[in-house]
């Protein structure tokens, strides 16, 4: 009687239209029911199975809200605003003479997609079980009856399938470039000459793995404790012009991936990794500077000389073998010839000097273990090796500070343009919190005025340097703005230097290539070919920030699976407060900087715990139970690919 009444269907349709509706992500229990997260609230609507089959974890979202019969509200994702992931790794299933697809992630488990091969694929070829890169096609939310996934090619690697996922995610490169080119020839322009410098003891220190050698030193110490200093840069922009092909594609990629057991270059590892490597005993061409640094550690600006020249390597050096032989005097596989010898106790000196000058008048920020990981053939991780850096790593360090130094200055001086590191210092609009904060918890006098400048930055990172706890320093932290690349000059106030433009790694970056260029217009006194400008600036850090993204997922994965063990284990780790929330602490575990997070439910009733965010503490009862920089030790209770939940002990 009433099904086709039109009334009743213009008042359905009204219902519908009327319904609160709430923009938000979806976010999967890894059963069949979800949750739907609103942004820019902390209010979380339940999403029954039935509207869990039309969306993905992490699908932003429209969603109605509905009243249950028992007044409970529940949210029907509507509109798809924006696909959680492009791209699945998983495994093919055979179902019926049809291919079905499961994706190999745990919030994905619980579906089983529907799959078509790319055109061009022959069914014959798969096997049932096989792993395969996929691209998702169809979507319900986007009007499509079910979701849809298109079969693109097997993985015969399993051991980057995660690592494939990660950066598709990421709109990052899961390839490296390919050229057909096996005859590289300079294309610098005609009026640029290069000295020939083949006879110079030249050195180069890196990893003992390292192909794509891209620096090298020469210094000579006078008798006055000075040191004059070479660095020699590997010079891609000599095969390579900006309208090349291979050019374009390097600003895309921007930066070479480097991801435990995979690496994908930004240039063809022919060129990478032999035409512009700079080989031992190898003629190559370089981009050279000369500079005089006084025995305080002063780079003398007036004496900065940058050209260009074909150098040869005369050692290819190891970073554990020379910190061996720096430190103890001796390497059990390694012993230098007086001419490297001589050149290597010069360079360590001048580190020190040029890194106690840092200390003084520019930031140093306190050192921790770099992290490594072993994985077996599965892509497990096996071991975590904690590794610090040694004197040779310094070495290196404190020469391409030098180089970057030079850059920024000769850049800024001819043309006010380049690409320039810049680190902005604190958001001007937290330094009223910060300002407080210092002048009721600490006794360093501080005022918004002041650490906004460079020179302000730098005297409140000099008496952090020498707090005993890391309380004030992480507190700050979380108010300092990112660095990023910018085409005009402006202060590093994260280094305290009031120039900083990288060149030093051409092989390994875009922006190195661009500033490559810069310099050579420098040297010929001529107009640059290519200038970089606001666009560029933009399309580089959104690359940057997706690189270190990617990374921090892939960490994620490792941590996950290297301490799978633990909660059944009991492992105790000693942890420290490095930031806080009213949700609850993220700490970092020391023995392997693993990132776990502590909810506040752990530490009692919501009732008897408060959280103070102008101080960053924690209070039970109003009595202080923990802050920021507090170190101890915790069990984990929860481990996966995606988070580490701890627990005090």
């Amino acid at each position: 009687m009433f099904q086709d009444n039109p009334l009743l269907a213009q008042l359905k349709k009204k219902l519908k239209r009327d319904l609160p509706k709430k923009i938000g992500v979806v976010k999967s229990t890894g059963k069949t029911f979800g949750f739907l997260e609103v942004l820019d609230s902390k209010t979380n609507f339940f999403i029954p199975p039935f509207y869990m089959k039309k969306c993905l974890h992490g699908d932003k979202v429209i969603a109605n809200i509905h009243l249950t019969a028992e007044e409970k509200q529940i949210a029907e994702p509507k509109k798809l605003l924006e696909k959680s992931v492009t791209y699945f790794i998983g495994h093919i299933k055979l179902s019926k003479g049809k291919f079905v697809f499961l994706p190999d992630h745990p919030k994905y488990k619980m579906k089983l997609i529907k799959a078509q091969l790319k055109k061009g694929l022959s069914f014959e070829s798969f096997c049932n079980n096989d792993l395969v890169f996929a691209y998702l096609i169809h979507h319900p939310l986007k009007g499509d009856k079910d979701f849809l996934v298109e079969i693109s090619r097997k993985i015969a690697n399993a051991k980057i399938a995660h690592w494939l996922t990660i950066l598709a995610k990421n709109n990052l490169c899961n390839s490296e470039p390919i050229s057909a080119n096996n005859n590289w020839k300079l294309k610098d322009d005609a009026d640029l000459k290069r000295f020939d410098m083949t006879t110079i003891p030249f050195i180069t220190i890196d990893s003992k793995s390292t192909k794509d050698i891209d620096d090298a030193l020469y210094i000579k110490k006078s008798n006055n404790g000075d040191f004059e200093l070479t660095i020699a840069i590997s010079d891609p922009t000599a095969y390579l012009l900006p309208e090349d092909n291979l050019d374009t594609l390097a600003r895309k990629r921007s930066f070479t991936i480097y991801l435990p057991g995979l690496d994908i270059p930004i240039l063809p590892r022919d060129l990478s990794e032999n035409v512009c490597s700079l080989i031992e005993n190898q003629v190559r061409p370089a981009l050279c500077c000369t500079v005089l640094i006084t025995k305080d550690g002063f780079i003398l600006e007036k004496t900065i000389d940058f050209f260009a020249a074909n150098i040869r390597s005369h050692a290819c050096l190891v970073y554990d073998y020379v910190s061996d032989w720096i430190e103890t005097g001796q390497s059990t596989d390694w012993c230098p010839n007086k001419a490297i010898s001589d050149i290597l106790t010069a360079l360590y000196e001048l580190s020190q000097v040029r890194l106690n000058w840092r200390k003084k008048n520019a930031v140093v920020f306190p050192e921790y273990p770099d992290y490594r990981f072993s994985l077996n053939e599965n892509d497990d991780s096996i071991v975590i090796h904690s590794d610090i850096r040694r004197s040779a790593h310094h070495l290196i360090e404190e020469s391409m500070i030098i180089a970057n130094i030079c850059a920024g200055k000769i850049l800024n001086a001819k043309f006010s343009l380049g690409l320039f590191n810049i680190h902005a210092g604190f958001k001007q609009n937290k330094l009223y919190y910060i300002t407080r904060f210092l002048n009721k918890k600490s006794t360093f006098p501080a005022n918004s005025s002041e650490l906004s400048t460079l020179n302000g930055f730098i005297a409140l990172r000099h008496w952090l340097n020498n707090q005993d706890t890391n309380y004030f320093d992480y507190f700050i932290r979380k108010f300092q703005v990112h660095s990023k690349l910018n085409f005009l000059p402006s202060p590093h106030y994260a280094m305290g230097l009031d120039i900083y433009a990288t060149w030093t790694s051409p092989i390994r970056k875009y922006s190195d290539m661009i500033n490559h260029r810069m310099l050579k217009a420098y040297i010929l006194d001529k107009k640059p070919v290519q200038i970089p400008d606001e666009s560029l600036c933009k399309e580089l850090n959104l690359s940057r920030k997706h690189h270190r993204i990617a990374n921090r997922n892939v960490l994620d994965w490792l941590y996950g699976n290297a301490l799978s063990q633990a909660p059944k284990n009991k492992i105790q780790f000693t942890a420290e407060i490095f930031d806080a929330s009213c949700s609850g602490m993220r700490i970092r575990l020391l023995e392997n900087g693993a990132i776990a997070f502590i909810p506040i439910l752990f530490f009692g009733s919501k009732e008897d715990i408060k959280y103070s965010a102008d101080s960053g503490s924690f209070f039970f009862n109003e009595k202080l139970i923990y802050q920021l920089g507090d170190k101890f030790k915790v069990v984990l209770v929860e481990v996966n690919q995606f988070n580490l939940i701890a627990k005090p002990i």
